[in-house]
């Protein structure tokens, strides 16, 4: 489906996305970060393991 086949919404109509993230453990809302934190979650980078998916073989 292409994009311009969707309805958008109004700006006034539209609500704010929040974001979390997972910190030591639990989870937290990036909006409730300091500045310093906010800017560490920027450079943050992510990655796929698709290697992890796969069956390792077991020692016999």
């Amino acid at each position: 489906m292409r994009h311009d086949d969707h309805d958008t919404l109004p700006d006034d109509e539209r609500q704010r996305c929040e974001v979390w993230t997972r910190v030591m453990g639990y989870h937290r809302p990036v909006s409730s970060f300091n500045l310093g934190k906010r800017g560490e979650h920027a450079e943050r980078r992510f990655f796929a393991e698709p290697a992890a998916a796969r069956a390792v073989p077991r020692a016999a």
